[in-house]
């Protein structure tokens, strides 16, 4: 009786990087290293590109999510536009994951009204 050995199956890397104009989460690698580098890529949804926008153009994040959404928020890349793409739901998260590091390790406000 010969047994069979399983196959050995490749998975892609899972892309855990988020974009921090526009945030869309499947950047292939983080923007900037752990020593500040930039990673060249450009942004398949927003079209900045790490390192040349910033850095070369002098370009913020910011300043240019602002020019981005003055333009409607488009999707910049040939690749095709995934499904339920949505750019105002990857805002959103890219404000709650914002607000969310900012109050890391605080203890949540409260109010007490006195009566």
């Amino acid at each position: 009786m010969s047994r069979k050995t399983p196959k050995k199956t490749t998975t892609m890397k899972e892309s855990t990087s988020t974009c921090p104009v526009c945030g869309y989460a499947q950047l292939e690698e983080p923007p900037r290293n752990r020593t500040g580098g930039a990673s060249m890529e450009i942004c398949a949804c927003c079209g900045f590109q790490f390192g040349v926008t910033d850095d070369d153009h002098g370009i913020g994040y910011d300043e240019y999510r602002q020019g981005w959404i003055k333009d409607g928020m488009p999707w910049t890349s040939k690749q095709k536009t995934p499904k339920n793409w949505s750019p105002q739901t990857q805002l959103a998260g890219l404000a709650l994951s914002a607000t969310l590091k900012r109050v890391k390790g605080r203890p949540p406000r409260m109010s007490v009204q006195m009566a």
